[in-house]
């Protein structure tokens, strides 16, 4: 017995050498650097920051961080609990823990960046717009790219594997107005080696029918989920998705909306000479998604891309039914990027 465990013991800290190795090396390939704040090594000048703490004694909401603090040379902004750069690596590294204030229209918490295309948060120029849409040249752009490399370094070790939120973080976005035509999530079961990687996109009704229901009492709007490595909707007992993505190992996504169409590129191992890559097409113009009358598209809609951490997890029963026993017990989620580039 003393023999296997030594073996085991031996196996990881060679694991562990690997794996430090690949986060140098991709760290070398993007020229991060350590010593140096996340605005220095990353252009954060069209980012807005949303992070999980109060914006001040008086105010219920999140702390919000202007794109113009965000990219001040002369104050350079690092939050040393949600926000910073890992110290050994430079990467850009997000926390947001399962209960701390959050957005108004949300009851999970989040260490995240909204595209900031213009200086005001409401004006069309702003935000971006597919090539059909009838007044896309008061918006900010049309289509634009999202480039990530990254590794999850930790979903909560708390929740209730029936929910597909518990366990689970997004670590990218397109927004609408109302509804997201993309939400990239990364989801992995505590017994599990391996996560899973799964997108979804979200079913865009009239504005008169965001919330109602079907004869069956399900929500019209509604995510359409699809898999990219593992299965997003695992359950306790389930086998271990071999092909999915373990923490802490390194991935990449890449985000283009040309003309109507959202083309995403999801690739693992991207560092090696064996990459993985899935591809995948959506008209956002078309609507009708998969047969689902309801859907009108995106064609009429506006939207903006978000990048970093929006944890899944909360103590709401109905959701994910997480806890929250503090950062000790693990109830947080946690990313790290090494590449994050905005062309708009």
């Amino acid at each position: 017995m003393r023999h296997i465990h030594l073996s085991l013991l031996f196996a990881s800290m060679v694991s562990s050498s690997v794996v430090a190795s690949v986060e140098l090396d991709t760290a070398k390939r993007f020229n991060l650097a350590p010593n140096k704040a996340p605005s220095q090594n990353f252009d954060l000048s069209n980012w807005k920051l949303t992070l999980p703490e109060l914006a001040s004694k008086q105010s219920a909401k999140a702390l919000e961080i202007t794109k113009q603090q965000l990219s001040d040379p002369q104050q350079l902004f690092v939050h040393p609990q949600w926000f910073y750069s890992d110290k050994n690596t430079g990467a850009l590294v997000f926390v947001a823990p399962n209960e701390a204030p959050t957005t108004p229209n949300s009851k999970n918490t989040r260490s995240e960046l909204r595209a900031m295309l213009a200086d005001k948060y409401d004006e069309p120029k702003n935000n971006f717009v597919v090539a059909s849409h009838p007044n896309a040249n008061e918006y900010g752009a049309i289509g634009g790219q999202l480039k990530a490399t990254l590794s999850v370094d930790k979903v909560s070790s708390s929740g209730n594997d029936k929910k597909n939120g518990a366990f689970a973080v997004v670590i990218g976005q397109i927004h609408g107005s109302d509804n997201e035509p993309l939400k990239i999530v990364y989801r992995k079961l505590p017994e599990h080696e391996n996560g899973s990687l799964a997108w979804s996109y979200e079913l865009n009704p009239e504005p008169n029918l965001q919330d109602a229901v079907d004869s069956n009492g399900k929500k019209l709007r509604q995510d359409i989920r699809h898999n990219v490595f593992g299965k997003y909707n695992l359950r306790q007992g389930a086998s271990d998705p071999k092909d999915g993505i373990k923490l802490g190992e390194i991935f990449a996504y890449e985000v283009n909306v040309e003309g109507d169409t959202m083309k995403l590129t999801f690739t693992k191992n991207p560092d090696s000479d064996k990459p993985i890559v899935k591809t995948f097409e959506v008209n956002l113009a078309q609507g009708n998604y998969q047969g689902n009358k309801v859907d009108l598209g995106y064609k009429n809609d506006w939207m903006y891309y978000k990048a970093g951490v929006y944890n899944q997890c909360n103590t709401n029963k109905s959701s994910s039914d997480c806890q929250w026993r503090g950062m000790e017990a693990g109830d947080y989620a946690q990313a790290s990027f090494y590449q994050l580039e905005l062309k708009q």
